[in-house]
């Protein structure tokens, strides 16, 4: 361990730093207390202090409550083998990485022994270095190896199978291992296997044509690295979230007939809108409405394991036969999506409206909301078109005049 840089008193934001920076083992709260001999009061305040410089940016934690500088490694962590290059060189990838804005750093392993050779796919706990502007992995046990999955066609050469790599990270050639059901043409995942200088592929699932559309959307993810597949502990985390109760204290709109207006083909419901003639005398001729979206919030809390992939993959990704949410299912299209039937919990907002469109007055609440049904834009158009005095476009929808061209 470190020297400490002084003895007594709360150290400074820098001094942690420094701290954390030159410690040959992972520095948690108890590691820096100790390190700097703090009292069992300027404990409670060093915890206060941490989690203020966590909320800047300035550190993050790593598992175990240790700390590190943000953007940085921790000083052990699990990581993956992600290559092996002609040199023998082994270069390894964080098994997580979370810094928003920071390239996934590229770690070279310096094994120990040659007889354990790492191939790509395989996982380590690993002791990392900082040297200069590179990072060196120093393997201290193997775990159990996890998937290495690569996009690539199935290629026939003589009497061989070949899997050609699709994306731009891994365009080389792999002999083929396992084709399982594949032909050649196919657009298959495979996983990687074997130790150098003999690395070949299992395809593991068998998608089909190249050229189709749903494909093209594999190949789109895997070429721009699109997380499509939830930590298992953000996925634990969404079911337990899911069966909560919708809390107390919300006020209760169930009773208005609040309606959803998306495309035909939306694959969740985020948000909800009434309105009616407002009663006020005070605003003759105005409007009262609720605009109302998904209590998102209640469920994903800040730092929690939903929070982290949330901030990871940033929004969802649309493409036309799928969809790769920021949220679990159970919560993007199901407990926070406004369905018709089914009580919600959301954050509305109630609107006074003047006559002529002025905004009036506004409040905000956490509400439960029951939709009274979920309304395509072109039927809503409709509606609109058959209610109001002056058809017109009102939802990106084309209406057609009502009455003869030129006709009021």
């Amino acid at each position: 361990m470190a020297k400490p840089r002084h003895k007594h008193g709360l150290p400074t934001r820098q001094q942690i730093l420094d701290f954390i920076a030159s410690s040959d083992q992972p520095a948690g709260k108890r590691e820096i207390a100790r390190a700097f001999g703090l009292t069992a009061q300027e404990k409670i305040a060093l915890k206060a202090l941490l989690k203020d410089m966590a909320d800047e940016g300035l550190i993050d934690s790593a598992p175990g409550r240790a700390f590190h500088k943000m953007g940085g490694l921790p000083k052990v962590t699990v990581l993956r083998i992600a290559d092996v290059d002609d040199g023998g060189n082994v270069w390894a990838v964080p098994e997580r990485w979370e810094a928003e804005g920071v390239p996934v750093p590229r770690l070279r392993v310096r094994e120990r022994s040659k007889r354990s050779a790492l191939g790509v796919g395989d996982r380590i706990l690993a002791r990392t270095e900082e040297a200069g502007k590179s990072w060196i992995a120093h393997p201290m046990k193997h775990l159990a190896k996890g998937e290495e999955l690569m996009l690539g066609v199935v290629r026939r050469e003589g009497d061989r199978l070949w899997l050609d790599g699709v994306e731009k990270r891994d365009r080389r050639q792999y002999q083929i291992s396992d084709s399982g059901d594949a032909e050649p043409g196919d657009l298959v995942l495979a996983e990687k296997a074997g130790r150098p200088p003999r690395i070949t592929v299992r395809v593991t699932q068998r998608l089909g044509d190249p050229f189709a559309p749903r494909s093209f959307s594999l190949i789109a993810i895997h070429e721009h690295d699109i997380p499509d597949r939830f930590a298992d502990e953000a996925l634990e985390e969404a079911e337990r979230v899911a069966r909560q109760p919708l809390g107390e204290g919300r006020e209760d709109l169930t009773d208005l007939p609040i309606i959803a207006i998306d495309p035909a083909d939306a694959r969740d419901h985020d948000d909800a809108v009434w309105a009616a003639p407002d009663d006020d005398p005070k605003n003759p001729g105005g409007w009262k409405a609720v605009v109302a979206i998904a209590d998102v919030s209640y469920y994903v809390r800040p730092g929690s394991a939903l929070d982290r992939e949330a901030r990871r993959r940033g929004n969802s990704v649309y493409f036309p036969d799928r969809v790769v949410p920021m949220l679990p299912e159970i919560l993007s299209a199901e407990v926070c999506s406004l369905k018709t039937g089914e009580d919600r919990a959301a954050l509305a907002c109630h609107l006074q409206i003047a006559k002529d469109g002025t905004l009036k007055s506004w409040r905000f609440t956490r509400a439960v909301v029951r939709i009274a049904a979920n309304i395509a834009y072109e039927d809503a158009q409709a509606l609109a078109d058959k209610f109001l005095p002056v058809p017109g476009r009102i939802f990106g929808v084309s209406s057609p005049p009502s009455g003869p061209a030129g006709a009021p």
